[in-house]
Parts: C-alpha cells; structure tokens; sequence
C-alpha cells in the first residue's frame, strides 16, 4: 500500500500476534485499511519484515520473537508504545498445532506447548496490554479460537482443548477488564492458511462442500470480524464467541 492509497489515521493503535501471514496478516491488513497504525509479530524476522512492507512501513512495525517468550512479549508492547503512543487494541491470533492424530496417544509435552502457544501466551499479550495502556485508557481485546474449541475434532484435539480454554479466558478477561476494555473471540471453521492447509490440501472443493455458503474461509474473512470487534459498531459486546464458519454449524443434528 503506497502513501497515498493510505487512509486517513484513526487515532488508534493495535498489536496483531502471529501476523507475518494468514489470518493474523489479513487482520492487520483490514486494520491498516481503516486507518489504524499497527505492530506485527511472527517468529521468522524476513517474513515479517516482508508483511510490514507489504501492508505499509510508515504505519507498520514488526517485532520478531516467539509467542510464549515472556521477553518478546514486553518487547512488542514496549515498542508499540514508544513508536505509537498508545495500544488500543490487542488480537491474540499467534497460535500453533504440531500434531496431528488421536488425543489418546498425545505426547504430554506436545501438550504443554501447544496451551503454552495458545492459551499462556494470550494471556501474557493480555496482561501487558492491559498494564501499558488498557487499564487507564480503554480498549479491546480480540482472541482468535477456533471452532474446535466449541466441538469435538478429531485428529486435532489438543489444539481444540486449547481453543476452548482460550474462549473461557476470554469470558475471563472480559468480566475483570470491564468496563474499560472489552474482550471477545472470534471462532473460525477451516480457512485458507499455510496454517490450516493439511485439512483441505488436494481437496478443497470436497472440504468445502459440507459449507452452506459453498466456501472455505479467506483470511480477510476473519479480518473483517476482528475489525467490526475493535470498532465503536461492538461498543456493547463483551465476551462473546463470534462464529465465522460459513454456515458450517448449521449442519449440526442433520
């Protein structure tokens, strides 16, 4: 995006975990596209440097570094705020899924870092956001689950056990932080990540066919979901679980 497709500066100021791609690149980017200023993180430093180009460097930063690491965490709060100012706005979408298989045979050690990437992670992002900027200013705070976390899902359940954590934090978080900041979810069915491929890889159209609305998700999808959630449209909504899933739950029970 070049300096004068820019859109006028909306004052606010958001940290998007996990964005060098995917769904947390498409939230930055309909961040961006509103006229928010915005820090990305990711842990690979030229894939992030590359998105920052991408979305545009004179309203952009990047702070590589690893989700659960406690340090790269105060760092992305702390040059969030000495290059905006502020920090409106956190959406904890860095997330991991190292396996792929029946829960019963799960390495408990697998375990342990898919809720430290997950769920100990959003919480830290959480904290600190809340102790920079939330606690005296106001805010809100965008947690990406998944709908794994509202359903069983087989071959993926430590990754859904850990989305539904992630829900009932963000009920947490959302009762504690009112009402100065407001807190939700954003519960996604399959989209079309990098992240997510092994599901629909070579299949696609079959993938999608169980979807009422014919597709699988896009990553600006979720972004616009993120964007409605950080915008005075949601001034009254906290806590809440938004599904955005093509219609797929509506397949429940037939």
């Amino acid at each position: 995006m070049t300096t004068a497709e820019l859109p006028p500066l909306s004052g606010k100021v958001a940290l998007v975990t996990g964005a060098s791609r995917g769904i947390g690149y498409g939230v930055a980017e309909a961040l961006v596209a509103r006229g928010d200023r915005v820090c990305i993180t990711g842990r690979n430093e030229d894939a992030l440097k590359e998105a920052v180009v991408k979305l545009g460097a004179e309203r952009v930063i990047g702070v590589a570094g690893k989700a659960h690491d406690l340090d790269h965490q105060s760092e992305a709060v702390e040059r969030t705020m000495e290059a905006f100012g502020r920090l409106d706005h956190l959406v904890n979408n860095a997330g991991t899924n190292p396996v792929f298989g029946p829960i019963a045979d799960l390495d408990l050690n697998v375990a342990r870092k898919v809720f430290e990437t997950n769920v100990i992670s959003a919480l830290g992002f959480a904290q600190k956001t809340w102790h920079a900027w939330q606690k005296d200013n106001g805010g809100a705070i965008v947690n990406i689950a998944s709908i794994a976390g509202l359903a069983p899902s087989p071959f993926i359940g430590a990754y859904g056990v850990s989305k539904a954590a992630m829900i009932n934090l963000t009920q947490q978080l959302a009762h504690e932080f009112a009402p100065r900041v407001r807190v939700n979810a954003i519960a996604p069915a399959v989209v079309k990540t990098k992240f997510a491929q092994a599901l629909y890889e070579g299949r696609e159209e079959e993938a999608a066919a169980s979807y009422p609305l014919g597709r699988l998700g896009v990553p600006s999808d979720i972004g616009g979901a993120a964007a409605f959630l950080t915008s005075a449209q949601s001034d009254w909504v906290t806590g809440q679980t938004l599904v955005v899933d093509g219609g797929l739950f509506l397949n429940a029970g037939v």
